[in-house]
């Protein structure tokens, strides 16, 4: 698949007075007007983002009846059950308000549902089965229930009160729950639309804390230290793909270095048993061997494991559910990578499926907690909408994936007629479908999204920052590079571009990557730089110039030591 190559257009006025402003490389302040950073104070912000900096959650609709209900049903020692979602992000916010609660001497539990066995969020039964039966007085959700209208009736009839914390798409048909805070509601003023659920769950502790020392709560002990919950709130926001931009930056940037201090044990034993050197964390780190470990545990067992890991005390009973989460991951591993397969050949063997903007794919048993996850490697293959449906006894559980500018639960919005439920955001949302509605509903997504794109929109983009040429790179200029981290959706990791490089050296390493040494042609006596290229198609090529190249520049750590090196993203020869 061929990558679109855009290069930014920039205002060279603007980026000149803003590198003279800041004092800082050209390239740094054409990389920030790149992400609409014009002044000095919005860059300031952006570079030096801390926690005093972060905006107002009493903004946020219903707060104040949140706090004011749970503020009661900690005195009066009422009983509180946290309901979350089986996700890190999930996980994360079930953690921050179990942590909190108990804290706070509260009569708290939590529960997270199986994902196989019971679906995504709070359902009646949930009410009536267990809810009610251990006398609950009060449910807080943690990063589910925006579409659980009949759990909130359900709680409601039994005269349990609800508050949800969320941040998935909401209807403008609100659950009858006593509290909805959750930042996508249209009727929000805050303007904190990016938050995870976890931010959501940390907005609602940060109101609690300040309403209890309002009430003189915390006069006979010391009120809990929420800097020291970022770790997790970061963990949750970059594992749950929001944009690293404003607040969600701040929490980040706090959180990693949280983290990088080991101060929770689940966390450093997590660290341990993804092989990760502590001496320098990123959110990449979080994204592909953190949350991955964490995510198994509701993939292939519960959910249960990886808030016992998160709530650890002791290093030892740490480290034991961090290996034990390694082996979950190591399962997820094959079973994932056997529906991958299984795609495939079905796409192979059927090539017309090739030919649609959108992939509906369905198969019995496949195992319904990897679904996601395969979803987003057919999307990097193929470029286009997937949704994963694994079908049993006539009801199929399906998981979808979706490409910048295509929004997907608006797309499913419109395929509502064929689904019994849907939920989620704009790039991953999960169903629920009868079996024998599989094929129709196929054809009204492809319809929908083939109303909605264009073909040039099912191509891969590589937004480039700048020209850079090799012989200008410095340590300067990377160290500063390294400023604009956390990198992720909202502040991607700069691309530059350049062209007429000489290949020195190339060879082929691990299974499918190309390590190569470069230079700039055009100047001779230039320095060298090392490189690689992940996931090549083809075996080491003889050619010995590179017309053009798009590739980001970092530092490569191992063993205390740091060097450059290019990672390259596309390149013609």
């Amino acid at each position: 698949m061929k990558n679109r190559w855009h290069m930014f257009d920039q205002d060279p006025d603007k980026v000149r007075k803003l590198s003279q402003m800041l004092n800082c490389h050209p390239v740094m302040a054409s990389i920030l007007v790149n992400r609409n950073i014009h002044t000095v104070k919005r860059a300031t912000d952006f570079l030096n983002a801390s926690l005093n900096k972060l905006p107002s959650p009493f903004s946020l609709k219903d707060m104040n009846v949140a706090v004011n209900r749970i503020y009661r049903a900690i005195t009066d020692k009422e009983k509180i059950l946290i309901f979350g979602d089986y996700d890190v992000d999930g996980i994360t916010a079930t953690v921050i308000l179990l942590n909190f609660l108990r804290y706070a001497g509260a009569d708290v539990s939590y529960y997270i549902p199986h994902r196989v066995n019971e679906g995504y969020s709070i359902q009646p039964g949930h009410i009536s089965r267990y809810a009610h039966p251990h006398k609950v007085d009060l449910i807080i959700t943690a990063d589910c229930g925006s579409g659980s209208h009949q759990a909130a009736a359900a709680a409601k009839n039994t005269d349990i009160d609800m508050i949800i914390t969320d941040h998935h798409t909401i209807s403008e048909d609100i659950p009858s729950a006593l509290a909805v805070i959750n930042p996508k509601r249209r009727d929000c003023p805050s303007g904190l639309q990016n938050l995870a659920g976890v931010g959501v769950a940390f907005c609602l502790l940060i109101c609690l804390r300040t309403h209890l020392r309002e009430k003189g709560f915390w006069q006979e002990g010391l009120e809990p230290n929420l800097k020291s919950y970022c770790d997790l709130v970061a963990l949750g926001t970059v594992a749950d793909m929001v944009p690293l931009i404003e607040e969600n930056r701040i929490l980040c940037k706090t959180g990693l270095t949280l983290i990088h201090a080991g101060h929770r044990p689940g966390l450093t034993a997590l660290l341990e048993a993804s092989a990760i050197q502590n001496d320098f964390l990123d959110a990449d780190d979080i994204a592909f061997r953190l949350a991955p470990r964490l995510n198994a545990a509701g993939r292939m067992d519960h959910a249960t494991r990886a808030v016992e890991l998160l709530t650890a005390q002791d290093m030892d009973s740490a480290q034991k559910t961090a290996h034990s989460l390694n082996l979950l991951n190591r399962k997820r591993r094959r079973v994932e990578q056997g529906i991958f397969d299984d795609i495939q050949r079905l796409l192979e063997d059927n090539p017309s499926l090739r030919q649609r903007r959108s992939l509906v794919l369905s198969g019995q048993g496949w195992h319904a907690g990897v679904l996601g996850i395969v979803a987003s490697k057919i999307v990097n293959a193929y470029y286009r909408p997937v949704i994963l449906i694994t079908t049993r006894d006539g009801i199929g559980i399906g998981s979808g994936r979706s490409v910048a500018g295509i929004n997907l639960y608006d797309a499913l919005a419109s395929c509502k007629p064929y689904l019994e439920t849907f939920g989620g955001h704009s790039m991953a949302a999960g169903l629920k479908i009868r079996q024998e509605n599989i094929a129709d509903f196929q054809n009204a997504f492809e319809k929908v999204i083939q109303r909605i794109s264009q073909p040039e929109d099912l191509a891969p983009t590589l937004n480039i920052d700048a020209h850079l040429d090799l012989d200008t790179i410095s340590d300067a200029l990377i160290n500063e590079l390294e400023g604009l981290m956390p990198f992720g959706t909202g502040n991607p990791e700069p691309l530059f571009m350049t062209a007429d490089v000489r290949v020195v050296s190339s060879k082929i390493v691990g299974k499918n990557h190309r390590r190569m040494i470069l230079q700039q042609s055009s100047t001779p006596n230039t320095p060298v730089f090392q490189a690689i290229q992940f996931n090549v198609e083809s075996r080491v090529s003889n050619k010995q110039k590179i017309s053009q190249m798009v590739f980001k520049l970092r530092w490569n750590r191992w063993k205390g030591k740091k060097t450059a090196q290019l990672v390259i993203e596309d390149l013609r020869w």
